[in-house]
């Protein structure tokens, strides 16, 4: 028995047939044409007038630590370009545990020679201070060429090389040490950016290291209360900080971020941390 469609089934079957490819084709030009997914990592970028540079978390706070140690021992911005651009030569501005012979840390200092225990070295605020302790024993290092200086504290095979990285190490400086307001930004995905985080910021804990490296804390000028508020973002996923205001803007730990925006605090006497 042969079965008899009616010319308005086969119509209808027609339609459903067209629309089934129409919206294939549709899903497959949408799927092509969308973006790929991209997990965003931790990281860091310093942002002022004379450049940008991307920077690993640890690069960021070792940045941050030299800069709170050279204010501490009231150094003028120039030794702090000179000590960025001999741990980026040296380290790359990583606490390395290895090195050429026993060199070792961020500026790549032997025991062997005095420079300290291994123990101590590792310690970035240690190394910064033993490095600076070295440099303002040089005379005129403040107008000598940047290689030249590094070398006499450095003392390495190949002194030129520091060179090179002093363009760089003037935009970190610029940046970490405060003199260029809201240039550092870090985006940190997961836990510390998710707002229902129940765990709660350690700030005390962060003030005490903060401490170590920079003496008091207390807020004198606005130059300082930007290194402190760049040193707090670059810490702020060790002690679970999710957010830094000062000034009237506010940085928070979020995914996707584009620095710090309006609505922080106001004063221009105090860094808080949330």
């Amino acid at each position: 028995m042969r079965v008899r469609f009616s010319r308005g089934v086969l119509t209808i079957a027609a339609i459903v047939v067209v629309l089934a490819v129409a919206i294939t084709v549709g899903l497959y030009n949408l799927l092509k044409q969308a973006k790929p997914f991209r997990q965003v990592e931790a990281g860091c970028v310093v942002r002022t007038p004379s450049g940008e540079l991307s920077l690993d978390v640890e690069q960021a706070q070792i940045s941050a630590t030299i800069a709170a140690v050279a204010a501490r021992r009231r150094l003028p911005e120039r030794a702090v370009v000179i000590a960025y651009a001999t741990a980026l030569q040296e380290s790359k501005l990583f606490n390395v545990d290895h090195g050429d012979r026993d060199s070792l840390g961020v500026f790549q200092q032997r025991p062997s020679q005095g420079w300290g225990k291994p123990k101590q070295i590792m310690d970035p605020v240690y190394s910064t201070n033993k490095f600076f302790a070295a440099l303002v024993k040089v005379k005129n290092y403040r107008k000598m060429p940047l290689a030249e200086a590094a070398q006499e504290v450095q003392r390495s095979a190949g002194g030129y090389a520091y060179a090179p990285h002093e363009g760089d190490a003037k935009i970190l400086a610029a940046a970490f040490t405060g003199r260029v307001p809201k240039a550092l930004h870090c985006t940190y995905p997961g836990p510390t950016a998710t707002p229902t985080t129940t765990a709660r910021p350690r700030t005390e804990e962060a003030r005490r290291k903060l401490a170590r490296a920079l003496g008091s804390t207390a807020i004198t000028t606005e130059r300082r209360g930007w290194l402190v508020a760049a040193w707090s973002v670059a810490h702020a996923q060790e002690y679970g900080l999710r957010r830094v205001d000062y000034s009237g803007v506010s940085w928070r730990a979020e995914e996707v971020s584009d620095g710090w925006k309006p609505g922080g605090k106001s004063s221009t006497t105090e860094v808080v941390l949330s």
